[in-house]
């Protein structure tokens, strides 16, 4: 059957990242894409210019909506808003018996702040407990567990604190560090480390990125593959769209997601 994946998160207008990134990702690997949104956003590969937010409850009848008829195999959440939205969240989620993709969604690849200071702690409070894997960046990575990241050691040892806290998966993007190499690590909850390497694609077209990447994962764990195996494909997925980036925008650019298809 066709994997329902249900993605919470806020809408891109410029189509790159979020929502819009989401469903075009879900939908190469072959899932069903469903959604609810946090937010309404202005923005463009320079920045994010305005921001709505949904209210808690429209975000918790949306969520509702997808579950009560469809169903759910997997979800994926991305930008959350604020702490009562995260709440609600998570509160129209518990019941849900599907793997949840967290991506702590804090800052934009443009560096706009995207998750307000009170959502933090909800973040901690209701997301984290609640993932079965979290993906966050470095910037995000070192803000969660408390410690500087400045090379893949020191990512692995910042992505197992979250590990021990939560006692869910985490994988740690390292797109954020200096090298040539691009390292992705996975820390498993049983402590196993996995990592994929890549030469870097020196490029601006990384925006949505993170969305691409937590969805692809999701979608893949919505199939039932087991999570180093969906950890592959998602990193696959997500480096050959940067690879088939359209470059549209004078800043960071969107993604190729139709890569199966124009490649």
């Amino acid at each position: 059957m066709q994997p329902r994946i249900l993605s919470v998160a806020g809408s891109d207008s410029s189509g790159g990242a979020g929502i819009q990134a989401d469903i075009k990702t879900i939908t190469m690997l072959g899932g069903y894409a469903m959604t609810a949104i946090t937010a309404v956003t202005a923005q463009n590969t320079l920045g994010v210019t305005h921001i709505d937010a949904m209210t808690a409850a429209s975000v918790a009848a949306q969520i509702a909506a997808c579950v009560d008829d469809i169903g759910v195999d997997a979800v994926k959440t991305g930008m959350l808003g604020n702490s009562r939205v995260t709440a609600a969240i998570f509160k129209a989620l518990v019941h849900v018996d599907a793997p949840i993709v967290v991506d702590p969604v804090m800052i934009a690849t443009s560096g706009d702040r995207l998750l307000s200071d009170d959502a933090i702690g909800s973040l901690r409070k209701f997301a984290l407990p609640a993932a079965t894997v979290v993906t966050p960046n470095i910037p995000e990575l070192e803000l969660l567990a408390g410690e500087e990241v400045d090379d893949v050691d020191s990512m692995i040892a910042a992505a197992t604190i979250l590990v021990e806290a939560y006692g869910n998966a985490v994988i740690a993007k390292g797109g954020h560090l200096l090298s040539d190499m691009l390292t992705d690590v996975l820390v498993s909850p049983d402590g196993q480390v996995s990592r994929i390497e890549s030469p870097r694609i020196h490029t601006q077209s990384t925006h949505g990125t993170g969305c691409s990447l937590a969805s692809a994962l999701a979608t893949e764990l919505g199939k039932g593959v087991p999570l180093e195996a969906a950890f592959q494909t998602a990193c696959d997925y997500v480096r050959r769209a940067i690879a088939s980036a359209p470059g549209f925008g004078h800043g960071h650019g969107p993604l190729g997601h139709d890569w199966p298809l124009s490649a």
